[in-house]
């Protein structure tokens, strides 16, 4: 006997809280699945709310209206067309899950609760939802449709609990947030399931940027020996429709187009370029400003910010001040002239000027120290803020990860703004991304192609420029050093032990220690950034500001 089934994948970019604009793209994408052909849609975790939804849905309007939303959706699907399969917060005998829905002949046909809920990282599910019990298939058509969510392709046992009762291919809802190598982690344990299970496997994400996390998509359909059948392209909204067929009831997908899936800087510019077009979109915000030092970590925010908002949207300021170098404020020009945006130019030296006559009585007899340097910084960022409160552009900041990681950084200066698209981007991939760009357009950019970072911008050593004839390194190990170190702190939590085992100087590690844990009061007030990786300030890594534990002896 042979069965058919078309089944089309929605990998859409939801806005937390939006409901109606949320199920407005829904329908829209019904709509399309309808014109062809299809039996059902998929779509992602949570769409109706948009993920994650954190304490918004302790609000019981927010339940309210999203049940309301839901189930007047679900009557339209009373016209004849495709079922719909999304995710949605649920309320179930005083209980609030998260959980998929099935909508088909006007009503709500099947509820699945995710049975596994995260609660590591930028995940707290636990304390905002219960947990389902193990899934049952659900009928639909000719098939029995086993349904996971999310963290429940993660782990083993929702999937076999639905083997054991009978369903036939795997639907898997998924928030899955970006890391810069977490695709292939997905698809391998993907693989692991269909293998698990001696079934085929849809999985679909979600799509764009939501505070710090950014979603990927790379949905995509395998068979049940793991090879991929569909592969949607990444970072864009897309709806693909796909064919199964049974014969004898075991399904396959036919073969479908297989997009490839960016890799190294090309995925993590992506990334950067989607969360911050989705921050400043999705908040309203008119466009952002920047300040240009001349410096690479300026140079490549604005590439991103003209790439994800197109460079009329973009206002670039130079605030130089007597320590300035003529190449920086060149690099600066010319670097706004590669990216066709518009600079400006304001002088700090009237403002340093007036603090250091206020504050003559108090400072007399000491000498001129970082003290003076941070007021240079801060009156850059009196500026900037005066202009976003002008005009209503938002700040946008500019310090890599490893100037966040050892407080290299002035609280109230550098570090003010309302996002930091570098924030999880450590020194040496800047440079690497700035190389990159120079050398790639990104799929869907705003900004030109070609060379849009001076060389001489990328070659220079870096430098604050807050006295004269200053460079990072100064303060700082060399960047590649520094990064390495980082890594094994940050990313991977490595004692100092085993960092020096591994081959690293000991005295430099042990000082690298400490800015790392004396500087957690300045990245508690650092503003939201674009994740990458698996251990982000913010969420992924919390620790005491108040903390006397050393690794020091």
């Amino acid at each position: 006997m042979n069965q058919n089934l078309v089944i089309a994948l929605a990998q859409v970019n939801p806005t937390v809280g939006d409901i109606d604009g949320n199920l407005a793209r829904a329908r829209a994408v019904r709509a399309e699945a309808a014109a062809a052909g299809a039996d059902l849609v998929v779509g992602g975790e949570l769409l109706v709310a948009g993920y994650p939804p954190e304490d918004l849905v302790l609000k019981p309007a927010f339940i309210d209206r999203v049940e309301a939303a839901v189930e007047a959706f679900a009557r339209e699907t009373a016209d004849g067309g495709p079922a719909f399969l999304l995710g949605a917060p649920w309320q179930m005998r005083g209980r609030l899950f998260n959980a998929a829905l099935l909508l088909d002949g006007g009503r709500i046909a099947a509820v699945t609760r995710k049975y596994d809920l995260p609660n590591y990282g930028v995940f707290d599910e636990k304390r905002v939802f219960a947990a389902g019990p193990l899934p049952e298939p659900i009928p639909f058509r000719d098939a029995r449709l086993g349904v996971l969510i999310c963290e429940d392709m993660w782990t083993a046992a929702a999937t076999a609990a639905l083997a054991e009762r009978g369903a036939d291919l795997l639907l898997v809802l998924n928030g899955s947030p970006f890391e810069f190598d977490k695709p292939d982690v997905r698809l391998d344990l993907a693989r692991a399931r269909a293998a698990e299970s001696g079934r085929p496997l849809a999985y679909v994400n979600l799509v764009g940027g939501q505070d710090e996390l950014v979603f990927d998509g790379d949905s995509f359909v395998i068979d049940a020996s793991g090879a991929v059948m569909a592969r949607l392209e990444s970072w864009d909204e897309r709806m693909a429709v796909t064919r199964w067929r049974a014969r004898d009831g075991v399904w396959v997908c036919e073969p479908a187009a297989v997009a490839a899936r960016p890799v190294g800087e090309e995925a993590i510019f992506a990334a950067l370029v989607t969360g911050l077009r989705d921050y400043v979109d999705k908040n309203g915000f008119p466009g952002i400003v920047l300040g240009m030092s001349g410096g690479i970590d300026s140079a490549l925010s604005a590439a991103v910010a003209v790439d994800a908002l197109g460079a009329d949207r973009v206002r670039l300021v130079a605030m130089p001040s007597p320590y300035t170098s003529r190449a920086s404020v060149e690099d600066a020009a010319e670097t706004a002239r590669l990216l066709g945006a518009k600079l400006e130019s304001v002088s700090i030296e009237p403002a340093m000027q007036a603090f250091g006559h206020m504050l003559a009585g108090l400072f007399a007899g000491r000498p001129a120290d970082e003290t003076e340097e941070n007021i240079q910084a801060r009156a850059r960022a009196v500026t900037l803020m005066a202009l976003s409160n002008k005009f209503g552009h938002m700040l946008l900041t500019t310090g890599n990860k490893s100037e966040m990681s050892v407080g290299y950084a002035t609280l109230y200066g550098d570090m003010c703004g309302g996002y930091s698209v570098l924030k999880d981007v450590y020194k040496t991939t800047v440079f690497a991304l700035a190389r990159w760009r120079n050398r790639e357009r990104p799929a869907g950019a705003l900004g030109p192609g070609g060379r849009v970072i001076p060389e001489r911008v990328i070659t220079k050593p870096p430098s604050a420029e807050l006295k004269p004839n200053q460079t990072d390194q100064d303060t700082l190990p060399p960047y590649d050093e520094l990064d390495a170190i980082l890594r094994g702190l940050v990313e991977d939590e490595r004692s100092i032990a085993e960092m020096t085992a591994g081959g690293f100087d000991e005295t430099t590690v042990r000082r690298v220690w400490r800015m790392l844990h004396r500087a957690e009061y300045k990245r508690r007030q650092a503003p939201p950034g674009v994740k990458i990786t698996h251990r982000a300030f913010g969420r992924d890594r919390r620790y005491p500001l108040t903390n006397r534990f050393t690794d020091l002896a």
